[in-house]
């Protein structure tokens, strides 16, 4: 581990625990007023008027009036407060997929800049089941009805953009890393420090060249004052197929099972059900999130759908040096993503 002088205890506000949010909703959601609503759609269709793809949309093309201060204030809520909001109440249903797009990626460019989630460059995410097999190593598990277990993706904020919600289940599950550290600090140290080794992570096949089909990123570091935390525990498991990858040994299978166990705690944990309209933004250095198994509508239109964007904040933490094997760069404002060679950055509406 870099550092092993762990703090006994970390207060702030992103060590949150989830029965004290459920209590406190105003804490995190916000309900969207007509101006704000009048605010986003004017400054899609000026940005929809230009004509352009919207993988390509900026700040300046997405002009705000009332509503920026509300996103300038929210980032900060992302990288120094509690790590995430709900904003709710967009109409979405009157929409169609081109303005929800314009809109989601134009709040995210107030943010912070679209990184590439896949392969193929696409800056906009479909969340939905595409009928992937859960049990192939090379399965991105949001393409599933599965259950998705507690993660962090590669970006440092993740947005979500509800368009329809599935029959029964798919609810949204966040936790802090912190509550989770400090409840380990108390309980177990030792196995708390072996979330300070370099784990393999699998890359489920979207391999960088000259890269490794694995990462050896901490689930925890302690960096420069601050806890961040990279960790999808299947991705962890699956990477052992690799020789090449550092074994795990039974301490690291018993912290793992330790840092599981406490994410799925209700104590610790918040669970929330997205509803048609919603957008979730979630810091993926301080928090982890999850998603409840679902069973879909049988009718095509009608199916599970969401948005989604990884975006990069300017003025955000400094990573420690290994996060270059995920995000490339590790410049504040300019890193993260899945980027392969020959990747164009472009948002499909379908």
């Amino acid at each position: 581990m870099q550092n092993r002088q762990l703090p006994e205890r970390i207060d702030g506000p992103a060590a949150w625990t989830g029965r004290n949010m459920q209590a406190h909703p105003e804490r995190w959601l916000v309900q969207l007023a007509a101006e704000d609503i009048a605010d986003l759609e004017q400054a899609a269709r000026h940005f929809l008027g230009l004509g352009r793809d919207i993988g390509e949309i900026t700040k300046a093309d997405f002009p705000l009036t009332r509503f920026a201060g509300h996103l300038e204030a929210l980032k900060g809520k992302l990288l120094n407060g509690i790590g995430f909001e709900v904003l709710r109440g967009l109409p979405v249903a009157g929409y169609s997929q081109e303005m929800a797009a314009a809109i989601f990626c134009g709040v995210g460019a107030h943010l912070g800049s679209a990184r590439s989630q896949n392969a193929a460059g696409h800056i906009l995410g479909h969340v939905r089941d595409i009928g992937a097999d859960a049990n192939d190593p090379n399965t991105r598990i949001y393409q599933t009805h599965e259950r998705q277990t507690f993660h962090t993706d590669s970006a440092d904020v993740v947005g979500l953009l509800c368009l329809q919600e599935a029959r029964e289940g798919g609810d949204s599950l966040l936790v802090s890393a912190e509550a989770i550290y400090n409840r380990m600090r108390a309980e177990r140290l030792d196995l708390l420090e072996r979330l300070f080794d370099p784990l393999a992570t699998d890359r489920r096949g979207e391999v960088p060249e000259g890269m490794q089909p694995f990462m050896t990123i901490p689930p925890l570091s302690w960096h420069q004052g601050k806890l961040t935390v990279f960790y999808q525990r299947q991705y962890i498991g699956s990477a052992q197929r690799f020789p090449d990858a550092m074994r795990l040994t039974p301490e690291h299978v018993e912290a793992l099972d330790m840092f599981d166990a406490l994410a799925n705690d209700p104590e610790l944990h918040l669970t929330m059900r997205l509803q048609p309209g919603d957008m979730q933004f979630v810091y993926n250095h301080s928090q982890l999130h999850d998603r409840t198994g679902f069973t879909d509508w049988p009718e095509p239109g009608r199916r599970r759908h969401l948005f989604r964007l990884w975006l990069s904040p300017e003025g955000d933490r400094e990573l420690p040096e290994c996060f270059k094997q995920r995000y490339g760069s590790i410049t504040p404002g300019s890193r993260g993503g899945i980027i392969t060679k020959g990747t164009r950055l472009h948002a499909p509406l379908d």
